[in-house]
């Protein structure tokens, strides 16, 4: 009780007044954070109907791919930690895509290219998302699967107002789409991407919802969604095969973690980035963060340089476990992060960084998360990669493939070198904090981002003791590439702190007050103790978190 104490202490403390812009959501029922308010909406009624975390993150989820559609949708990956309330389990799902048989170096070189395709058919791995969907709900749900459709469908066929970020994102990708014929004609009406407050429709997708609904995911990867994604990609030039699609199954995974200051951090394993935030936070530990001013030039030099650090392993290191040795245990090593933080020059910036040796040692994304009645969590993370993804849009249905091909290696002596079958190194990371009865679902978007918006958040709530929403709009830095000294840095961080940052070799380029560079992020708490959950939802996208409806009306 004594966190949940500090925790309501922080909120009193700066009532009234305070930096933060909005209050979390509490209530003894359920809370659905997404970056869409529509969405939110839908899975919260989802809980108000009797579903689970899961009927509702999946509800969620594919009422996402309608009203944001360039961020993520059927076209492409999921990752989810989903935590048991009565039993405390942790259950994670790696439902990433596998490229096609028929994709090689060889290949691709052959057609002239030096790096990897970012966009294009060539970009293109199987989409994970609907059979990670269905493997979560035949293991948790509650509701029938159909019913979970029905937020989705309806906003595909009836429409909805085109959102404030949304729409500015859409309209920077009016280039990409008009390259594609389908792109065009399904997301630039008229020959422009939808206006703010535009109402959008995209039946074909909602055809596609319709088939998932009726049939289950083997519509999405046998039956007809299948025929016309192969056929799109045979048009285009494409190698994927029936049997990629027919195949492909995701994979139940065990998370792993790291301990911080006295609370247990889970992400899940590679092939995914999630032993970066867990390093980074490990090599954080070994400075006295909670002793440094919140977004002071300690604190935000260290973050940064321990980023560098991070990045330089995850570049030479992660891959697909199954195809690739991946020194997990020792990038997530104490001792690991003891040797690698002695490199920190609390003086000057390091601009280039070379990976360690951890086997000597023991975006553009949608995020949401739900609490049910019960205290049940999903984590869960979801995208087509970049915006729009490959920028191909599947005949006949309406939705993006997603372009996560786009961060294979063509070196063929780089673990995560394409090769048929082999999962991409993965940006998008869903995460999972506890502490005694405070159990938290977070994350954040944006790529590579991920991993300093991890670690930030984490940090902001165990060294600073911020509630979650204060967490979630603190001022970030982020770096978006590996090497350098480049950082971006939001507007509200001082000039005194980053003129200081500039003074020991740090590249700082300012972004806006709450940018959308530095991604976007949604957290809840279930307090096992006491019943309560909290919610936050950030201001950098246009959602909220929206609690389960009470049963005051009756039927």
């Amino acid at each position: 009780m004594r966190l949940l104490l500090g925790l309501m202490l922080v909120t009193l403390a700066s009532a009234q007044d305070r930096s933060q812009a909005r209050s979390m959501v509490l209530s003894d029922r359920g809370i659905v954070a997404t970056s869409q308010t529509l969405a939110s909406q839908a899975g919260a009624q989802v809980l108000g109907r009797g579903g689970s975390a899961i009927d509702a993150a999946i509800a969620a989820n594919a009422t996402l791919g309608v009203v944001e559609p360039e961020r993520g949708g059927i076209g492409g990956d999921l990752f989810v930690i989903y935590y048991q309330a009565k039993t405390g389990k942790l259950t994670g799902i790696n439902a990433s895509g596998w490229a096609p048989q028929g994709l090689s170096i060889e290949l691709l070189k052959s057609l002239g290219n030096s790096t990897m395709p970012q966009l294009g058919i060539h970009s293109v791995t199987v989409p994970g998302c609907v059979d990670g969907w269905a493997k979560l709900h035949a293991k948790f749900g509650k509701l029938p699967w159909k019913d979970l459709f029905a937020p989705a469908i309806y906003y595909a066929k009836n429409g909805y107002p085109v959102t404030e970020i949304i729409h500015e994102t859409w309209h920077e990708e009016t280039a990409k789409l008009a390259k594609d014929p389908n792109g065009r004609r399904v997301y630039l009406p008229n020959g422009e991407s939808p206006k703010l407050g535009e109402i959008f429709r995209n039946p074909e997708l909602g055809a596609a919802m319709e088939l998932i609904a009726n049939q289950g995911a083997a519509a999405f990867y046998k039956g007809a969604i299948a025929q016309a994604i192969l056929k799109t990609s045979a048009r285009l030039g494409g190698r994927m095969s029936a049997a990629d699609l027919s195949e492909f199954a995701s994979q139940w995974v065990q998370p792993i973690s790291t301990e911080y200051r006295g609370w247990q951090v889970y992400e899940l394993p590679p092939n995914g980035q999630g032993v970066g935030p867990l390093e980074m936070l490990n090599i954080l530990a070994q400075f006295p963060l909670g002793s440094y001013a919140p977004r002071g030039v300690e604190e935000l030099h260290a973050q940064i340089e321990a980023q560098k650090l991070t990045f330089a392993d995850l570049h030479r290191y992660l891959a697909d476990p199954r195809m690739a040795r991946v020194p997990i245990e020792g990038l997530i090593s104490p001792a690991y992060a003891r040797e690698r933080a002695k490199l920190i020059d609390g003086d000057r910036a390091r601009c280039e960084e070379s990976p360690g040796k951890p086997e000597t040692m023991a975006g553009n994304t949608l995020y949401l998360s739900v609490v049910d009645r019960e205290g049940n969590i999903a984590s869960l993370i979801q995208s087509v990669y970049q915006h729009f993804g490959s920028g191909v849009v599947v005949d006949q249905y309406g939705f993006a493939l997603q372009n996560r091909g786009a961060l294979f290696e063509l070196d063929a002596a780089h673990p995560n070198a394409l090769a048929p079958r082999k999962r991409p190194f993965h940006t998008i990371i869903p995460a999972f904090m506890e502490k005694g009865e405070v159990h938290i679902g977070f994350g954040i978007m944006g790529g590579l981002n991920q991993t300093p918006a991890h670690a930030q958040f984490v940090s902001n709530v165990v060294d600073h003791g911020m509630n979650i929403q204060m967490a979630l709009e603190a001022p970030r830095f982020t770096k978006l590439k590996f090497g350098g000294c480049d950082v971006l840095i939001e507007n509200r961080v001082s000039e005194q702190v980053r003129d200081a940052l500039a003074a020991k070799g740090h590249v700082v380029t300012l972004t806006g007050d709450f940018s959308n560079q530095v991604g976007g992020g949604q957290a809840v708490i279930y307090n096992s103790a006491t019943g309560v959950k909290f919610g936050a939802s950030d201001p950098r996208k246009d959602g909220a978190a929206v609690p389960e409806p009470h049963p005051y009306y009756k039927n």
